[in-house]
């Protein structure tokens, strides 16, 4: 599905990511674990085009390294950044129809949209209000749902337990598994370790531009003490 090869990030003059290569699955949930400033979000930027780099970068075999961003979402990728940055001034309709804005199906993006307000009724009983009143969670939620209304091919999810209350990310988490279960290809960087271990088939553990490690999340355990590890490699 999609495969990174010998990639280098840049920001400016600095080299943040180093090389690395990463392969994701189709169906499969990979991980990519680190500390703030491993290069996970710099990773994801090269993937969808939003910052310089070199390397390969193929989805099902088809290079995606000269596209602009556009392009890359219409190949089927689907970002759902840091921070969530959802329209707050929007409604919350709005948003998950901004999520869609590529399709021409209004029925089939209609239905999409029911479907997660019946999954999460608490986002069809505020359907209409601004989405910046809901809850960190809700926002959350909110985001995966509108990155998934463009039927991606395969899903980024970037840092999605940031700032969230611990019965909330247990949520995302089941999402992100059930997701997982339905055969959605999901990359996602997390500095959770253990939970996201939990809903992995692969981790690639990333520390100052570079994978330090790689295997089956198996090989990790319940990754309870990888956050520990992730530390000391960052140190």
């Amino acid at each position: 599905m999609l495969e990174v090869a010998g990639l280098k990030v840049f920001h400016g003059p600095i080299e943040a990511v180093h090389g690395i290569d990463l392969a994701v699955g189709q169906g499969t949930c990979v991980s990519l674990l680190g500390p703030n400033g491993a290069g996970k979000t710099s990773t994801l930027g090269a993937i969808v085009g939003s910052v310089r780099h070199e390397g390969a970068i193929r989805l099902d075999g088809r290079d995606l390294g000269r596209m602009a961003i556009e392009d890359r979402f219409r190949e089927g990728i689907a970002l759902c950044p840091e921070g969530r940055r959802i329209f707050n001034n929007l409604s919350v309709h709005d948003n998950l129809r901004m999520g869609a804005a590529t399709r021409r199906d209004a029925k089939g993006v209609a239905a999409d949209i029911d479907d997660w307000f019946a999954r999460f009724p608490i986002l069809g009983e505020r359907r209409d209000q601004s989405a910046g009143t809901l809850s960190g969670g809700e926002q959350q939620m909110l985001a995966i749902a509108r990155a998934l209304l463009s039927r991606p091919r395969i899903l980024l999810l970037d840092e999605p337990s940031l700032g969230l209350a611990p019965l909330i990310i247990r949520q995302v988490f089941e999402l992100i598994a059930e997701l997982r279960r339905d055969g959605m290809t999901i990359l996602l960087v997390e500095q959770n370790a253990s939970a996201a271990v939990e809903v992995s088939d692969r981790v690639y553990v990333m520390a100052n531009g570079v994978i330090r490690r790689a295997g089956a999340a198996a090989e990790f355990g319940d990754g309870s003490g990888l956050m520990d590890e992730l530390t000391g490699v960052h140190a």
